[in-house]
């Protein structure tokens, strides 16, 4: 028999770490081959459902477009080219998989199907004109244009759509989340270890920190203990069932980590390392080495009046589109508005623009018509009042001066929709930095003003998609540094498509 530490109930001790004594140690199972087992389980059962799924995705592509344009079905079930159509299947699936579409599910943290959408677009585009090529190349009767294009376009959007449901269903599984621990327990292990525990879409089960000198313990950070010292983690990787490790500065020697993370290598566990200097890498860096030491190259700080026009256009056709669409619904909210309270319908506030130049935005008004006159009144109720809060902030959970309609159009951030009018006349755009009121902005300098001297503010962005109000005010400044200096047009339509879920999950957005 093995022993492990009953993790339900770590009692801390004066050091900082949690006490493993003979008294909470539980008897369990020979553990060895655990990890290895039950990673290997997830590995297998995402994979096979993403195949399954693929497979169906394009069977159901191909026989509706067949269907609904292609000629009559020959006696025996299927067409020539249907028949070939099957026979090409083996070859589908391989150029999935050497895109590393089957198996990020295990290797990433952050990865959704929206990820995936670029390279299954290529692989609908490319598949297509192969199967057409294949089939001129064996004689065989060719799809007819319209079944092609029919077949092109049900590819691409039934193989990321049937992938949606495939790991709404097997992220389901009780044994999908990772085992973690985070291996530093300073300013950037601690931060980390927040956003681990707000975003469970993650599948992260993070068990603790390791570090030898630990910071003092952030208050939201529910009940995460320091679980040993880094030379003890072999031990706990095994013992704890551990999946993966992820090093964010320990106070370690250089020497000390390399030697740690060589040694890790040797078990079954995924290993992620924080980069230093973290805070101005984008996502996607130029690397190159010289001489067998890697370099990353960042990309130069500017927007080309190319990519603002297409940014603008971007902008003013779908807002356009928007606010033809949205006039009905316009009109059924004002009228619950004038019917709930007393005042007028829109609500317009001033806020800080592109070139530093103030505006004013459009809302819904969702508060009573004299909450300015009343703030002085609930400013005691003031979120970052109290210790620990921002002081540069004015949040009030359960706002007492929301109207009813008004709670509920903030809870789905539908009182932001009249933004569309400023992105119309180019004050605001789609996506963008959070447009900061006066007194907010204030205390951004430095490199921070560049958030709006080279981009427009947003009705969406990373602040939006990553958390709304629940991300403190220095970290919303660096998501939007993140946002302009690594600009890209992909970059919009992603976050675009990540706000519609973020939305829809009606997390509460207090407002000032």
């Amino acid at each position: 028999m093995t022993i492990r530490p009953n993790t339900s109930a770590y009692p801390t001790s004066r050091s900082g770490y949690a006490d493993v004594h003979e008294s909470t140690l539980t008897a369990v199972p020979p553990l060895d081959a655990f990890v290895d087992v039950r990673g290997r389980r997830r590995t297998w059962l995402s994979r096979l459902m993403l195949v399954h799924s693929d497979l169906f995705a394009l069977l159901l592509a191909y026989f509706v477009a067949e269907h609904l344009f292609g000629s009559t079905l020959a006696s025996g079930g299927f067409t020539t080219a249907g028949g070939l159509f099957i026979l090409s299947l083996p070859l589908w699936l391989l150029a999935i998989k050497s895109q590393g579409l089957y198996s990020r599910d295990d290797e990433l943290i952050q990865h959704t199907t929206l990820d995936e959408v670029p390279r299954l677009f290529q692989i609908a585009t490319l598949g297509t004109w192969i199967f057409l090529a294949g089939a001129w190349a064996f004689s065989i009767p060719a799809p007819g244009m319209s079944q092609l294009l029919a077949f092109w376009l049900l590819t691409a959007l039934l193989l990321p759509a049937v992938r949606v449901l495939a790991r709404s269903e097997f992220q389901r599984d009780p044994d999908f989340a990772q085992n973690t621990v985070i291996v530093g327990a300073g300013t950037v292990g601690q931060l980390l270890a927040r956003k681990m525990l707000q975003h469970p879409e993650y599948h992260l089960r993070l068990m603790g920190f390791v570090d030898a000198a630990p910071k003092e313990r952030r208050e939201d950070l529910e009940d995460l203990q320091i679980l040993g010292r880094p030379d003890e983690l072999p031990w706990l990787v095994d013992e704890l069932e551990v999946e993966r490790v992820i090093v964010a500065f320990s106070n370690d020697s250089h020497e000390e980590t390399l030697d740690l993370i060589r040694l890790l290598r040797d078990h079954s566990v995924r290993i992620d390392i924080v980069p230093r200097l973290f805070d101005v890498l984008p996502p996607r860096l130029t690397n190159h080495t010289v001489e067998g030491i890697p370099l990353l190259t960042l990309p130069r700080l500017r927007l080309s009046l190319g990519s603002r026009l297409v940014k603008r256009g971007f902008d003013f056709v779908l807002a356009t589109l928007g606010l033809i669409a949205l006039t009905p619904f316009v009109a059924v909210v004002a009228l619950l508005i004038k019917l709930d309270s007393r005042g007028p319908v829109f609500f317009r506030q001033v806020r800080m623009g592109a070139g530093e130049r103030p505006f004013r935005m459009w809302k819904f008004r969702t508060m009573v018509v004299d909450a300015d006159e009343r703030k002085a009144e609930v400013a005691h109720l003031n979120a970052h009042a109290r210790a620990g809060g921002d002081p540069r902030m004015f949040k009030i959970p359960a706002d007492p001066r929301v109207t009813r309609v008004g709670s509920f159009l903030r809870r789905y951030s539908l009182d932001e929709l009249p933004q569309l009018i400023n992105v119309f006349t180019g004050e605001m755009s789609l996506i963008g930095p959070r447009p900061l009121i006066l007194a907010e902005d204030e205390h951004v300098s430095d490199w921070g003003r560049k958030r709006l001297l080279l981009l427009k503010p947003g009705m969406t962005g990373l602040w939006q998609v990553l958390g709304r109000s629940a991300i403190p005010f220095e970290e919303m400044v660096k998501l939007d540094y993140l946002y302009v200096t690594t600009w890209s047009l992909t970059g919009d339509f992603r976050l675009l498509l990540q706000t519609i879920p973020a939305v829809a999950r009606g997390e509460r957005a207090d407002a000032h």
